[in-house]
């Protein structure tokens, strides 16, 4: 062995180099070795590599677990404390889109090139910058965990520039769009208008339409009770792309009371009377699942010869109209189930600036 150089001549007559790249779990110094058939070709190939690893240790730490294993870590540490559609959808992009890019890193190898790498890789596919951005979230807090549990120092990720998401504008529909809507949806005998009528009178998204039983509703004191949710996921079976999961609403802003509109209470009241099981919009006692309310959904618009519309935008009408009679944003937010009233002015800033620019004409009129 060459003293301190970590150089040892071999059997077989070659050089081997060795340099350490950090800690194992266990504690004990992980190492790499360099091959060469010279003492000088081995030293040429083995300080560079000194040099790089000191440098990764100083500034990334000691950690030399894979990433790929560290991904399945943190996976299993955070399922307790999330649902399982939430779960499914981090399995998901992590194992498809993110370790199969970067889990033969280790984690203190991580750096800038390795998130310009996988920011590459998602550009490659295709990936609108809404999806990219997700992918990244879900990669950062897989990171973030290692940096509290002091297994490296810092997000390598953290100065990556990620593609800009456009805001969308809200897309309600107008008021004649919307009163199309709800004739044609109240005109359907099969009951398949019920979810357009949810989601415009309540503001429910498609899963908890889906999810609801007839015990959540209060006929006598008029109110909807938003609790559950039923949804198409990323399966964690073999063999199987998705399934359907049926948990409760996925934030403690999501669990919450709406006050039922006459039209809408008419219609459940009309609905229930032929109903014969516990869900209100469902087949053979069997909820509904979002992709057929969807078709469903779209039957409607044609009826009511609207152009391409989402299901969703029936929610960002509801929104509109709240706001548009001059709603209370705490109110409204509290509706719709967001998690605070600056998601909600953030979404719905247009509709908010119309309202204060009339309480400014107001005041103006008033000290005229």
């Amino acid at each position: 062995m060459r003293r301190g150089e970590n150089i040892y001549r071999r059997k077989d007559r070659r050089w081997e180099g060795r340099y350490a790249v950090g800690k194992k779990e266990n504690g004990k110094t992980k190492y790499k070795s360099v091959y060469g058939k010279t003492l000088q070709e081995v030293r040429e190939k083995l300080y560079p590599l000194k040099v790089k690893y000191q440098i990764i240790l100083h500034v990334q730490g000691e950690a030399t677990i894979s990433f790929y294993e560290w991904g399945y870590q943190w996976l299993e540490e955070v399922q307790s404390g999330v649902k399982q559609s939430t779960h499914a959808n981090y399995k998901y992009k992590l194992t498809q889109y993110v370790l199969s890019v970067l889990g033969n890193y280790a984690l203190n190898e991580l750096d800038e090139q390795a998130g310009e790498e996988l920011l590459k890789s998602l550009k490659g596919r295709g990936f609108s910058p809404s999806m990219i951005q997700a992918v990244f979230r879900i990669t950062k807090q897989c990171v973030n965990l290692a940096i509290r549990k002091k297994l490296i120092k810092e997000n390598p990720f953290k100065a990556i520039q990620l593609p800009k998401v456009e805001q969308v504008k809200n897309q309600a529909l107008t008021k004649q769009e919307q009163k199309r809507l709800e004739i044609a949806a109240t005109e359907d005998e099969k009951g398949r208008g019920i979810p357009v009528l949810l989601a415009l009178h309540a503001g429910l998204r498609i899963g908890e339409i889906a999810a609801l039983t007839w015990k959540d509703l209060d006929f006598e004191n008029n109110l909807i009770h938003v609790r559950s949710t039923y949804q198409r996921v990323f399966s964690l079976l073999e063999g199987q792309k998705t399934e359907l999961v049926f948990t409760s609403s996925k934030t403690s802003s999501s669990v919450r009371s709406i006050p039922m509109s006459k039209l809408l209470k008419e219609v459940l009241l009309k609905r229930k009377q032929a109903s014969i099981g516990e869900f209100v919009v469902a087949n053979k006692n069997k909820p509904l699942e979002p992709r057929l309310l969807t078709y469903h959904f779209h039957q409607i618009r044609q009826m009511a010869n609207l152009p391409e519309t989402h299901f969703h935008q029936l929610r960002h009408t509801f929104a509109t109209r709240c706001l548009e009679c001059k709603g209370d944003i705490m109110s409204v937010s509290a509706m719709l189930g967001h998690s605070s009233t600056q998601m909600t002015l953030d979404r719905y800033a247009g509709s908010v600036m119309e309202q204060r620019i009339q309480v400014v004409e107001q005041m103006a009129h008033s000290i005229a």
